[in-house]
């Protein structure tokens, strides 16, 4: 029996030590996420919760083990702070230190994972703690994750070997001893330091005293694997100069660590054709998706793709119809054949009729001999996700008018019910229910939910939107644009704005922005394309210019925008 799926009624429970690698949540093992799965108790600093607590289940107790303060006399680990996990938290020990508490809560039978930085075995305090596991009898395992010192490189364009293979060293700076530093400074193959902002120069300056060239390449990457990632590309005698002008040093955050890596394979000509991370479209910039996060979901997955960080923020809330008797009998009409087709022209129209249907106990076999229409790739996603293939989506444009260009005029001949079930929005316009009538159907036109307005987002990103903080912002509709604007102000003119199609770019006009990109299609994943072809174009244009690669946020208030071509 796997260790992770131990009863927890059993005397012990079991301790996962895990690493969660340099930062990157998509570098977690897939042994990591089963573990994680599993888990009752999750602890682990600060930024490693972030990386891990997506994949723990619910109600799992966390607990903060903060490394910036010493730990406690007698201990050997960080103190443990509980975050959350109320409902899981009765019996857990009062302790002083993180292996303390790790062992007193797998001997109560909880799985316990301890999550760390990188990998367990570089880790500080990973190593003692499984000690004390081990002394006390408590069971426990290692899963290794991508350790610092080889993901950032590999994120930075810096390949450790080639077909050579010359030789490579690991040294951590912070501990490194004199002989240490003579011992890689004597050697000529890559070298990889793990150090701190504020102690780069330095690090250069032990590995030239030990007898490297000052001429030697060297990189230095911050926030690796992250899209706050960046890279500067020196020589160990310019590396402090560099970073001077860069204003990196000083800097109250100086203590930050970084990967430096030594050596002719970090050369800035090879580095150029290898930054595949940082070279992304849209590569760390804060893009604003006005949707709920569970229409932004495949939309946010696919911004990340481009290196972008998205933002979520719901310009309208869905709420049932103030007469639900509407929509009861409508959805009874289904069961009893009351209609031949039923059109679903958003994921909110789906969903309702789905509460609906575990509300009086059915599924999609309800839909037996119902033609059914989508609009929109994400509608006819969330019909499948329900049981159900559409018979129609718009071949063409993606809306009500797409829809009616494709839908059959009745025949009485063939068809031997003419009437159709129109779930949807309180707003929703009457182009579709018309084109249906002209075309010879019944229409029961019901409305399914009401979108209002949503409250306004927090104080800090309502201040990010009207001070340009945001690099880019998504309009998939005219009434996000509305709404936006409405609950949280205009987004400042160094904002690049993309609109999903004409009708919103006009109603974004209208509202004093300029729209800069505009989807080729009515389709909210070819906007996200649009955006980062944009993106890309920006890029290319700034280095064939010789100037620096700078986000639309980095630019001067005020500064003047091009308009997308």
């Amino acid at each position: 029996m796997s260790p992770t799926t131990l009863p927890t009624g059993l005397e012990h429970g079991h301790v996962t030590f895990l690493g969660a690698g340099p930062g990157d949540p998509g570098l977690l093992t897939l042994r990591a996420v089963e573990a994680l799965a599993n888990a009752d108790v999750l602890v682990a600093e600060h930024d490693v919760l972030d990386v891990v607590r997506t994949h723990a289940r619910p109600g799992v107790a966390v607990v903060h083990a903060d490394p910036s303060s010493d730990p406690l006399p007698g201990t050997v680990t960080p103190h443990p702070t509980l975050v959350d996990g109320a409902s899981t938290t009765a019996g857990l020990p009062a302790v002083r230190d993180a292996a303390h508490l790790v062992m007193e809560a797998a001997r109560g039978g909880r799985r316990v994972v301890r999550a760390v930085s990188g990998d367990p075995g570089l880790d500080t305090y990973a190593a003692e703690e499984m000690l004390a596991c081990a002394a006390a009898g408590v069971p426990f395992e290692v899963v290794p994750g991508v350790a610092a010192a080889v993901g950032v490189p590999a994120y930075a364009g810096v390949p450790l070997r080639d077909a050579h293979g010359a030789d490579v060293r690991f040294v951590d700076a912070r501990t490194a001893s004199d002989r240490c530093w003579t011992e890689v400074g004597a050697s000529d193959g890559t070298v990889v330091v793990s150090t701190t902002l504020d102690s780069v120069a330095a690090a250069a300056g032990e590995l030239v005293a030990a007898g490297r060239k000052p001429d030697t390449p060297m990189t230095v990457t911050v926030a690796g694997t992250t899209t706050r990632q960046r890279t500067w590309s020196a020589t160990l005698g310019t590396i402090a100069q560099t970073l001077k002008q860069a204003k990196v040093l000083p800097s109250p955050e100086g203590g930050r660590p970084v990967i430096a890596v030594v050596g002719e394979r970090s050369a800035p000509a090879q580095r150029d054709q290898l930054a595949w991370f940082e070279s992304k479209p849209l590569f760390g910039w804060k893009v604003l998706v006005p949707r709920t996060k569970e229409q932004a979901a495949s939309l946010s997955d696919q911004l990340r793709s481009y290196g972008a960080v998205p933002h979520e923020v719901p310009t309208i809330a869905v709420e049932p119809p103030r007469t639900p008797q509407q929509m009861e009998r409508a959805v009874k009409g289904l069961v009893t054949g009351r209609y031949e087709w039923i059109a679903f022209t958003s994921v909110n129209a789906v969903k309702a009729v789905r509460e609906k249907f575990e509300e009086y106990g059915l599924d999609a076999r309800a839909f037996a001999g119902i033609k059914v229409a989508a609009v929109g790739e994400q509608t006819a996603k969330a019909l499948v996700a329900f049981g159900v293939k559409p018979d129609l989506v718009p071949s063409g444009e993606q809306s009500a008018a797409g829809l009616l260009e494709d839908w059959p005029p009745y025949d009485p001949v063939f068809d031997p019910i003419d009437r159709v079930f129109l779930p949807r929005a309180d707003i929703a316009t009457e182009t579709l229910v018309a084109g249906l009538i002209e075309l010879g159907w019944e229409v029961d036109d019901v409305t399914a939910y009401r979108t209002v307005r949503a409250s306004p987002p927090p104080a800090e990103t309502r201040e990010a939107i009207k001070g340009g903080g945001f690099d880019a912002v998504l309009f998939t509709s005219s009434s996000t644009v509305r709404n936006l604007v409405g609950i949280a102000g205009k987004p400042h003119n160094v904002t690049v704005i993309a609109c999903i199609g004409p009708a919103t770019a006009k109603t974004a006009e209208e509202h004093g922005l300029r729209v800069d990109v505009m989807a080729p299609e009515p389709s909210v994943h070819k906007l996200a394309e649009a955006l980062a072809d944009f993106g890309l174009r920006r890029r290319a244009a700034a280095l064939e210019a010789g100037d620096p690669v700078t986000r639309p946020s980095e630019r001067r208030p005020g500064a003047r925008r091009r308009r997308a071509t």
